[in-house]
């Protein structure tokens, strides 16, 4: 299904050989129009103000400034969706820190299909990218950001999490407002492998729990929380009287490996009503069903609303077919995850 207008893209990148392939390749999508490159963001401020494009890729090791202070100064004054192209890890989190929406790394044109594979996983992102929210997302509510337990059973309870894009961003602002005598928390964000891992050792660096990227066999306890590993599927098992984590690789499931649905189903059968769903921002439907199985099995569900998320898919599918109980901005959900365990 052809788009009714093409997604202007503006590309920048210091490297001429890699703008103009870039250039060439995306453009054969009916859908896509480049409407200019830049070599550096000085360029860049200039083509956006110009061109005005609906997508822009930006390389992160750039001269005269990198891409991750381009977009600190660009965001407040001319938000528009952001692609970081880039093949050093750390700086893709730092850039989604940032306001950059999605990310690709850079191909190896030495591997049979790489450039190939890159520009198709690149031409999904623009199209998702073009339909994301940036800027101000947040609502006038002041989170409690509790400190202690409040009563909280942190023994028997289980949550579970799902985001795809803007997911980072979606489940940092969760993960923070909560204190560290916490049930139990996994979390599926689709990511793929060293960059979950990255993810996860950021968030434990900045959260009071204890964050780690999951292994298979890992033992779930409070305070505890476990972020699927990328390229593998993440499933809840009982092991006695407690829980683990199975991580397995597997085909992708609902489009993703790790899938949100391949979680949720595993929670709904393991623990039931023992169990509270969150699903947060994110293109396409992944997660709506598994949701769905959460709730009729008892479990407590949430939903992050449309004004809040940067992409309203996820949750908007999740939202029409039933599977959410209760809906609400970003900034409301761990207080909201907080009051439900405490009752």
């Amino acid at each position: 299904m052809r788009l009714k207008q093409r997604i202007k893209v503006l590309i920048v990148d210091d490297s001429l050989v890699f703008r103009e392939s870039l250039s060439r390749e995306i453009s054969k999508d009916p859908d896509i129009e480049v409407v200019g490159t830049a070599t550096d963001p000085y360029m860049a401020r200039d083509l956006i103000i110009k061109l005005k494009p609906d997508v822009l890729t930006l390389d992160v090791e750039m001269p005269k400034m990198n891409g991750i202070e381009f977009l600190k100064k660009l965001m407040p004054q001319y938000p528009l969706p952001v692609i970081v192209v880039s093949s050093v890890s750390k700086n893709v989190l730092d850039a989604l820190d940032a306001g950059a929406v999605e990310f690709v790394t850079k191909p190896n044109v030495t591997r049979p299909g790489g450039m190939a594979s890159f520009v198709n996983e690149l031409i999904i992102k623009i199209k998702i990218a073009s339909t994301a929210k940036v800027g101000n997302r947040k609502s006038d509510y002041t989170p409690s950001r509790p400190v202690t337990n409040q009563g909280i059973d942190t023994m028997s309870k289980i949550i579970a999490i799902g985001a795809s894009t803007g997911g980072t961003d979606a489940i940092h602002t969760v993960i923070s407002g909560l204190p560290r005598d916490m049930p139990p928390i996994i979390i599926v964000q689709h990511m793929p492998p060293v960059f979950t891992k990255l993810y996860a050792e950021r968030l434990n660096n900045t959260c009071e729990l204890e964050v780690k990227e999951a292994e298979d066999g890992d033992a779930l306890r409070p305070g505890r929380v476990l972020i699927a590993p990328g390229n593998f599927q993440m499933r809840l098992a009982k092991r006695g009287t407690g829980y683990i984590v199975k991580c397995t690789q597997e085909e992708k499931v609902s489009g993703h490996c790790p899938s949100v649905d391949v979680l949720f189903d595993s929670v709904a059968a393991v623990a039931g009503k023992q169990s509270v769903g969150v699903i947060l921002t994110g293109m396409g439907r992944d997660g709506a069903n598994g949701l769905l199985k959460m709730k009729k099995t008892g479990a407590y569900t949430i939903g992050q609303d449309e004004k809040s998320s940067v992409v309203y898919g996820m949750p908007m599918v999740a939202y029409n077919i039933g599977a959410v109980d209760k809906q609400l901005p970003l900034d409301r959900i761990a207080d909201e995850i907080i009051r439900y365990l405490s009752k």
